[in-house]
């Protein structure tokens, strides 16, 4: 049971070891792009391409699933990034459970967007855990994890996929073991969460220090991507590095400097703005695009 690209990674996985894969669950097409066309989720692809029968139900609370489940009797349920709450009878239904893979060292950064907040939250390290799901969110036993390191300057796509290729090795271990593993009681008292991000979320403050906003930027890159105002237009922040103190007011570009970027002061230092994207433009390193147009250094960003 899963929906994007990292629960099609794992599937692709789970496909290619020695166990049979009965079905796959995925939530429904959504239109995507400016015709609005119905696209299929990355599970649905990659299930159909290995001639796995899919199934993608509206609602799955009262009973929707059943059906299906005693039509394939499943031994174990993989879940993964699947987007909906899952009823206790769907929990109950299989011998060994649902195992649940969650992109982060539990019981830290429960919910939503786990990837995304350890970027933003300049933690320097993450990992991945599989646990047996409850009825609670992200509460379930926990059987396997691995840490991983984050960069200075990974973003949370590039960590996401890391993060889809170690824990689909992860998962595929726990399957594999589910009989011998030993499940474990998450510890009390060190829980933190993750919501899910919106794009209000991405509008850098600059009276924040320079740490805060890299890591803002680094977890908003590729979705929604961190933005500011230039002069009431929205330009997005692909990608910036530290600088060091200037004088100037918050948000104020100071002017560029040749391989950095962009110099914009912060609470206690700067940023180089290295790539960026203004509205209906393309992005482009900040060198090239100061080649065909003009900013006013000295414009503060709101």
């Amino acid at each position: 049971m899963g929906t994007p690209d990292i629960a099609a990674k794992c599937l692709k996985m789970l496909i290619d070891s020695s166990m049979t894969v009965v079905g796959a669950v995925s939530q429904p097409d959504k239109p995507k792009g400016r015709g609005h066309k119905l696209m299929p989720t990355d599970v649905k692809i990659t299930a159909t391409d290995a001639n796995i029968p899919v199934f993608q139900p509206e609602k799955i609370k009262s009973g929707e699933l059943l059906p299906i489940l005693e039509e394939l009797k499943p031994d174990i349920i993989a879940v993964v990034a699947y987007g909906k709450i899952l009823p206790k009878y769907v929990l109950d239904f299989p011998k060994f459970g649902c195992v649940n893979l969650h992109a982060s060292l539990l019981p830290k950064l429960r919910g939503a967007a786990p990837v995304q907040w350890a970027v933003i939250n300049g933690e320097k390290e993450t990992g991945v855990t599989t646990m047996l799901m409850d009825e609670g969110l992200d509460t379930g036993d926990m059987l396997l994890c691995e840490k991983v390191e984050i960069g200075e300057y990974e973003t949370s796509d590039e960590l996401f996929c890391r993060i889809a290729e170690i824990g689909g090795r992860l998962l595929l271990k726990t399957i594999e073991n589910i009989e011998n593993i030993v499940p474990k009681k998450q510890p009390e008292g060190e829980e933190s969460y993750a919501p899910m991000i919106t794009k209000e979320m991405a509008h850098i403050d600059w009276s924040k220090p320079t740490d805060s906003i890299s890591k803002l930027i680094c977890g908003m890159n590729s979705r929604p991507m961190a933005y500011s105002f230039y002069k009431d237009e929205q330009v997005k922040i692909i990608s910036a590095e530290k600088g060091g103190i200037c004088d100037g007011e918050n948000g104020e570009i100071i002017g560029f400097v040749k391989g950095k970027g962009l110099q914009v002061k912060t609470a206690d230092g700067s940023i180089y703005i290295k790539e960026l994207q203004f509205s209906g433009g393309k992005r482009m390193f900040s060198e090239d695009y100061l080649r065909g147009h003009s900013l006013d250094f000295g414009t503060v960003l709101k």
